[in-house]
This record gives structure tokens, sequence and C-alpha cells, in this order.
């Protein structure tokens, strides 16, 4: 009977491994992720996210990329989040200079590959950015953006579809939904 042994990469061999790679990475507890590559909806919806939300901010705040990694200090999670907003001064990870650890809203769009994920465990893992606002999960299914704000009272979630307008309080902004869709071919699963 043989056993498999887990290899334990330390933050320094991810970004040895990220510096080497092709592929975005995303690193969290030891271990190093290949991140799923997008459909064109995919790709298509998160362009249109950052266009519409550079807009709407009209420079108030900064839209960054997919480029940008974001570090969540609590867990030691590193990942590439298809959209951040970041309000004020960028605020670097101490072990990344290339990690932002101060986002105010993240954005990812969902896939049939990577939803669950993105609704559960990092999810539960960016509520622990004490900087962060919401985060927008952005439905490749349907019309319909899920948003995960934080409020006085805690994090509330709620749902804005086909017809209705995105709204946030801090940063302030407004989309539609209508707009963000429009002409995406969405994916069908």
């Amino acid at each position: 009977m043989s056993t498999a042994r887990r290899v334990h990469y330390s933050y320094e061999d991810y970004l040895g491994a990220l510096e080497d790679s092709d592929i975005k990475l995303e690193y969290f507890d030891g271990e190093i992720y290949a991140m799923a590559g997008g459909t064109l909806a995919h790709a298509e919806l998160g362009a249109r996210a950052i266009a519409q939300l550079t807009q709407a901010l009209g420079g108030a705040c900064r839209v960054l990329t997919s480029d940008a990694k974001v570090q969540v200090e609590a867990t030691g999670l590193a990942t590439f989040p298809d959209a951040t907003i970041a309000c004020g001064d960028l605020k670097n990870a101490a072990n990344d200079r290339n990690a932002l650890v101060n986002p105010a809203v993240l954005i990812e769009v969902t896939s049939k590959g990577t939803e669950d994920y993105d609704r559960g465990e990092k999810l539960s893992q960016y509520r622990q950015i004490p900087s962060l606002r919401a985060v927008l999960l952005i439905s490749h299914r349907s019309q319909r953006v899920t948003v995960v704000e934080r409020g006085t009272a805690g994090w509330a979630t709620r749902e804005v579809r086909a017809g209705e307008q995105l709204s946030l309080e801090n940063p302030r902004l407004t989309l539609s939904v209508d707009a963000l869709y429009q002409g995406v071919a969405l994916d069908p699963s």
C-alpha cells in the first residue's frame, strides 16, 4: 500500500512558480492551483464589467483587471479576481509587492468549473478582508449579479436581475444589468 505525500509549498515557492508560468496560479494553504481558463462569454462579461465600473466610478476609485493579484492576509489566499476596485492608496502584501491587500470591491464572473468555489470557499475567504465592502458575482448562465455587501449588521446578499440596476453605496456606483449583458451569448451550462 502506498500513501501519497502532500507537498507543502511556501509562498516564495509560489512566487517562483508564478514567475515561470504561462498561466495564472492561485495559492492557498501551501498548495498551488492552476486557474481555469474562461469561455468567450466569461471574457466578454469581465471586460464589460471593467468598462462599466470604470465609467460608473468616474475616477473616484481604480478598477483593476484580472492581472491584479489579491491576497487575503487572514488566510494566505492569493488569487486573481476577474476585476478589482481599489479606493485610496494601494496597499501591498508584506510578502508580495505585487499583491493587493486592501480591495474595496471584488468581481468574479462565474463559470461551470468555478461557480461553487466562487460562491463558497473563495467568498468566505474574501469576507475576511477588512477593507472589502462588496463582492459581485456575475453569472455566466443568466442575466443575474449576486451582490454580497458588508453593512453595519454584517454581510447581506441580494440578487440583481435583467431590467434592474445594480447599486452600491460604498463606493457609490450604479450599473445596468441589461447593459452589462447586452449582446453576450451566455454559456448554456
